[in-house]
């Protein structure tokens, strides 16, 4: 054949492959997290999640989802979003120093996957998703952490659309109890009965709260877990009442595992004795640590500061070091944490950080903690999915948070090429 001809039809055929790979898998894509989320939840049945544990049956599942550096909530939700690690996306913690939170979607430096699909001319809709208020969806009641109701209705979506949940879903109540799961999967619920979302996104955030109060184990954590997969049960049965749980699918994950602590350490106190801190509030340091629950985050305003705080982490006796892993500017780099600390903290044997200046440093904690750097069982989250295009009793070992974006935008045909992860090897099904 004429080499003319032969690079024309192989560009042709290049295309074609590439229209047939873009074609969408799923008419729906639903997404859910349930935060504080672990793999145990669905691998072990006595925790009774047995509307995920059908789902994992009649799906796919992961091992384990790797997390964010910090392993925290607002991070980890904008990666799984965006495709990129926090350095990227520009959401370092769920709440800055200074109590700056990060509410907003503008402050998501990257596109996300909900813009792509409003693109596309999809339907989207979100539900508590952090950082997501002004998003590019139709649907839209944003987690604002501490801003208060009045916050959440004003960037509520559409207009009205709280008063219409009271009246419609919530039998004229005066307020809506966002922190029960099931109140969250009744708005979903009616959502899809209303609208039929192509992309939804909804965060469900009672196993975090109580795993805050227990740890990883307790009555409490139980009931929680057993609320969220009821949760699950609900949105389960509105896409069936829809008309379009087969053309769905519908993922179950999560942002971060969760460890049992019983000690609490204050850098900040070994900054104050050494004379790097004299007054935090006021702005008078040279160095300080900002601590977001099992990791802290070093700030300085000269090199000399950084030597002085490097100097005191190596001199730290045994009994306290034992409590304590330096992730330096490398790692941080590596992982695509926070670009603007010179380095990091991260909790070892239960212990987690806390934002003291003054008593003892090192003083029992309790409860549970995330925020640790990911790159162990207990933090990672965990992952299922079923529907069309889903490999029936695939098994991923161990997959990325930066993956979830990609597989969405391949289920939906969505052209999303800023996301860095990848579709993991076997979960779909392939023709």
């Amino acid at each position: 054949m004429h080499m003319k001809k032969w690079i024309i039809l192989t560009g042709a055929l290049a295309m074609s492959f590439f229209c047939v790979q873009a074609q969408p898998l799923a008419k729906h894509v639903v997404l859910i997290t349930i935060d504080g989320s672990r793999p145990d939840f669905y691998l072990d049945s006595s925790w009774h999640a047995d509307n995920i544990r059908a789902l994992m049956a009649d799906g796919a599942y992961a091992m384990g989802v790797n997390s964010v550096f910090p392993s925290m909530t607002y991070p980890s939700h904008t990666t799984i979003v965006t495709g990129v690690q926090p350095a990227k996306h520009g959401i370092y913690y769920n709440t800055a120093p200074g109590d700056r939170v990060y509410w907003i979607d503008s402050s998501i430096k990257v596109p996300t996957i909900w813009g792509a699909a409003t693109a596309k001319g999809l339907m989207v809709a979100s539900l508590l998703w952090p950082v997501s208020a002004d998003a590019p969806v139709a649907y839209d009641i944003p987690d604002i952490g501490s801003l208060g109701e009045k916050v959440r209705e004003e960037y509520s979506r559409p207009a009205g659309f709280i008063d219409t949940l009271r009246a419609r879903v919530f039998g004229g109540a005066a307020s809506i109890e966002y922190g029960r799961d099931v109140n969250v999967a009744k708005i979903a619920a009616y959502v899809i009965a209303k609208a039929r979302p192509n992309l939804m996104t909804v965060h469900l955030f009672s196993v975090d709260h109580n795993e805050h109060m227990q740890g990883r184990e307790g009555d409490r954590v139980r009931a929680a877990v057993r609320g969220a997969d009821s949760a699950v049960g609900i949105i389960a049965g509105a896409l069936k009442t829809a008309d379009i749980w087969d053309s769905t699918v519908l993922i179950v994950t999560g942002d971060h595992g969760f460890m049992t602590v019983h000690t609490l350490v204050n850098p900040n106190v070994w900054l104050a004795q050494a004379g790097l801190i004299t007054d935090l509030k006021n702005g008078q340091w040279r160095a300080m640590f900002y601590s977001v629950g099992g990791s802290s985050y070093l700030y300085v305003k000269d090199r000399e500061a950084l030597s002085s705080v490097e100097r005191i982490l190596r001199d730290l006796p045994d009994t306290v070091a034992r409590y304590v892993r330096v992730i330096d500017k490398k790692q941080l780099e590596k992982i695509g944490g926070n670009p603007e600390v010179a380095l990091a903290l991260s909790g070892l044997n239960g212990a987690a950080f806390g934002n003291a200046v003054s008593g003892d440093a090192v003083r029992p904690g309790h409860g549970g903690q995330h925020g640790y750097f990911p790159d162990f069982y207990e933090i990672r989250t965990g992952y299922v999915a079923h529907g069309p295009g889903i490999r029936k009793g695939a098994v991923i070992k161990e997959m990325d948070q930066r993956d979830q974006a990609a597989i969405v935008a391949r289920l939906l045909g969505l052209d999303f090429p800023s996301a860095e992860g990848k579709v993991p090897k076997g979960l779909l099904e392939t023709k």
